[in-house]
């Protein structure tokens, strides 16, 4: 067994938590076609009954929509639940100003005053710079109204700068928020993951999944692919062939740990320490699986092997 808790900086996370992008997110996504309000709060209330109850939304996921309708389970659950939304730095942004609003506007549309973590969503920062900015974001932190700090998609020399700049407020960046997978690796490659273990930052998992391809539901011969995945070269049957190795790992230690593939795909995130990976749910069903991958851990050989097979 392993702890469902994590540390990060100044607050304890579950080592899983749900990314919320698709809450009321109708363009890309299609909320409201065939899932909507009663399937996601469905998905929100099998996730805190499991115990994964931190839940990553954004400002601009469903032009708010998202961290409305959190505001609204919110009222109606008794258990602790942790957030993290995202600040967007569009162009019109050019001061410190412009951070609290758009701080005020998610947390009254979360409905609560403190939040754990926000995030700036990506690194254009060039109107406001990146000084002004973090200097915003630790007013905000001593004022109460977040606990920690966090970057979104930044590289690791943009990480260290945030960092250094947060420093000279005595603010500790806790998180930045990447995409990473056992076939998307890049952040072992280009530096990210390792300045993020020589700072102490946590990395946040987006796509943990890789679009579903890790749930072993997608194979050559059966390929039902919709929407962005027909222009995901992954998704082709050469795509998919190449990677069927990974897959049949996965399938193999599913039954070993009696898991899914996808259990045991977030578990290999999970074991490269400071990983939290955030998958997406859109049901009940969906919540209840990413809660699986918590609670246990592969062992070294069976993590070691899975991440030979799939960084080729």
């Amino acid at each position: 067994m392993q702890s469902n808790q994590l540390s990060v900086r100044n607050i304890h996370l579950p080592t899983l938590g749900i990314g919320t992008w698709a809450w009321g997110d109708s363009l890309f996504w299609g909320y409201g076609s065939n899932y909507g309000e009663k399937e996601v709060q469905e998905a929100f209330d099998a996730a805190v009954t499991a115990g994964a109850t931190f839940f990553d939304t954004a400002e601009v996921y469903g032009l708010g929509g998202s961290e409305k309708l959190i505001g609204k389970f919110l009222k109606q659950t008794s258990q602790p639940v942790q957030i993290a939304t995202k600040y967007f730095p569009l162009p019109w942004r050019f001061n410190e100003d412009a951070v609290a609003d758009a701080l005020t506007a998610s947390l009254d549309r979360l409905g609560v005053e403190q939040i754990a973590l926000y995030q700036v969503h990506t690194p254009f920062d060039f109107f406001m710079g990146q000084d002004t900015l973090m200097k915003a974001l630790a007013t905000e932190v001593k004022k109460g109204r977040i606990l920690t700090v966090g970057v979104s998609n930044y590289s690791a020399i943009q990480m260290q700068q945030a960092y250094d700049y947060l420093a000279k407020y005595d603010v500790p960046l806790a998180v930045n928020q990447v995409r990473y997978s056992l076939l998307t690796r890049t952040i072992e490659h280009n530096g990210i993951l390792d300045k993020a273990r020589e700072l102490g930052i946590t990395i946040l998992a987006y796509s943990p999944l890789d679009q579903g391809l890790l749930t072993g539901k997608y194979t050559p011969e059966k390929r039902e692919v919709t929407g962005a995945r027909k222009l995901d070269p992954k998704f082709s049957a050469s795509g998919l062939k190449n990677i069927e190795p990974v897959i049949n790992q996965l399938k193999h230690l599913g039954e070993k740990y009696e898991k899914t593939p996808a259990q045991v795909a977030l578990n290999w995130l999970i074991a490269q320490g400071n990983v939290i990976p955030i998958p997406g749910a859109k049901n009940a069903k969906q919540a209840q699986d990413n809660a699986g991958a918590m609670g246990w851990l592969l062992r070294d050989e069976d993590v070691k092997q899975l991440s030979i097979l799939s960084d080729k």
